[in-house]
C-alpha cells in the first residue's frame, strides 16, 4: 500500500494550523452526541465551527461526510496505520489528534483508533469525545486504552467541568489548565498538554 492509495481508502489526514502534528476530521453532521447539541444554546456544540466558515467555503463539511462512510472499509485501519506511519516531518511525527472535528462513530470504530494506537506504540495520541457511554462501555469490556492513547471526555457545557475520578477530561471555560494557545496566536507551538496524561482537565477558552 501506497500513500496515494490510503488517502482514498481513508479520505486522507487533515492538518490545521493551530496543533502541531496531523490530525483526522469526520463531518460534525454525524456526531452522535455533539449533533443534537448543536441546537442547545450555551452547549460547546452551539454554532458549531465546523458547520460553518472555513470548513463550509471549502466544501469541507460534505467532504468529511464522505470520510465518515470510508471508516467501515476492511482497509481502512492498515490504511491510517500507513498514513500515520508515514506522515513525513513537516510536522510532530510523535503525535496525532483524532478528530479536529467529529467524534468517534461507535464500538467498532473505537476499537479500529485502539488497534492503530497498539500498532503505533511511538506516536502519542489525543482523542477528545463526547461519547460517554460508549467509552465507559470500552472499559467494562476491554479494560484501560493503551498509554500512548489519551482520552478525554469533554464537557457538554460552556462553563462546566465533568466531575468524574476515572476518566481524564476537557472543558471550554471551567477549571482545569489552562490552553495557553490564546496567548500564543492561537497555536500550540511546544505545548503538549492535551496529550499528558498526567493532566486531569485541559480548559479552553470559549471562542
Amino acid at each position: 500500500m501506497n500513500k496515494t492509495q490510503a488517502k482514498q481508502i481513508t479520505g486522507g489526514l487533515s492538518d490545521t494550523t493551530k496543533l502541531p502534528c496531523f490530525s483526522f476530521n469526520l463531518s460534525a453532521l454525524h456526531c452522535n452526541i455533539g449533533s443534537k447539541l448543536t441546537d442547545i444554546k450555551n452547549s460547546v456544540c452551539y454554532g458549531c465551527y465546523a458547520l460553518k466558515e472555513f470548513y463550509a467555503k471549502y466544501g469541507h463539511v460534505h467532504k468529511m461526510k464522505y470520510k465518515t462512510m470510508l471508516i467501515k472499509g476492511s482497509k481502512w485501519t492498515e490504511a491510517m496505520i500507513h498514513l500515520i506511519k508515514n506522515q513525513g516531518k513537516t510536522k510532530d511525527n510523535k503525535f496525532f489528534r483524532w478528530f479536529d472535528s467529529g467524534d468517534v462513530q461507535g464500538m467498532e470504530h473505537l476499537k479500529k483508533i485502539v488497534e492503530i494506537a497498539v500498532a503505533l506504540p511511538t506516536i502519542k495520541f489525543w482523542m477528545p469525545t463526547k461519547e460517554y457511554q460508549l467509552i465507559a462501555d470500552y472499559r467494562k469490556m476491554y479494560g484501560n486504552f493503551p498509554d500512548n492513547l489519551v482520552v478525554r471526555l469533554s464537557a457538554p457545557m460552556i462553563g462546566k467541568t465533568l466531575k468524574t475520578k476515572q476518566f481524564l477530561t476537557s472543558s471550554v471555560n471551567g477549571k482545569g489548565f489552562d490552553c495557553i494557545a490564546p496567548k500564543q496566536s492561537n497555536q500550540c507551538l511546544k505545548c503538549r498538554m492535551c496529550w499528558n496524561s498526567k493532566v486531569k482537565n485541559i480548559n479552553y477558552k470559549f471562542h
